[in-house]
């Protein structure tokens, strides 16, 4: 395998394992409070789980990417191109945005929703609210995203 054409695949790897690691460590830390919350009161279950839910979308932002990296280059569908070494870069760097800041928000966006759960927990009429201290993070990832993406697109291959 050429240097061009590992560095690509390390590009899928750190977009897909970083923000999938964060989602995973976002969703613990959401699903924490809401198992506290759901002992105390089962009915919340419905309102816990999708607060819970929010931190994930990291983990797909980043696997989308990685996917989209590892077809551009011929690793899933075609015979893997013989990439340069810039050519292999532009790959990498099209999966760092997601990568490291999918990690980042997906843990703050689990703290958010963590402190969102508590509060439904004693007012479940503010869920909306709750809602929108989690999706204020989110943000963050959906730009993260759309650099990668706008790197990817227009990285010379």
């Amino acid at each position: 395998m050429d240097v061009g054409l590992a560095l690509a695949i390390l590009g899928a790897a750190v977009a897909t394992f970083m923000a999938g690691i964060g989602s995973a460590v976002g969703i613990g830390i959401a699903g924490q409070t809401g198992a506290g919350v759901v002992s105390e009161d089962p009915d919340k279950f419905g309102l816990t789980v999708v607060l819970t839910a929010l931190p994930g979308t990291q983990g797909i932002y980043g696997l989308i990417m990685g996917f989209l990296i590892l077809f551009r280059v011929g690793v899933i569908g075609a015979e893997p191109m013989d990439l340069t070494i810039p050519q292999g870069l532009s790959m990498l760097f099209a999966g760092l945005p997601i990568g490291f800041v999918g990690w980042m928000s997906a843990i703050y966006q689990g703290k958010a929703v963590a402190s969102g759960i508590q509060l439904i927990a004693k007012r479940p009429e503010e869920f909306g609210k709750a809602m929108i201290y989690g999706v204020m993070v989110e943000t963050y990832a959906v730009f993260a995203l759309l650099m990668s993406l706008i790197i990817y697109l227009f990285a010379p291959l």
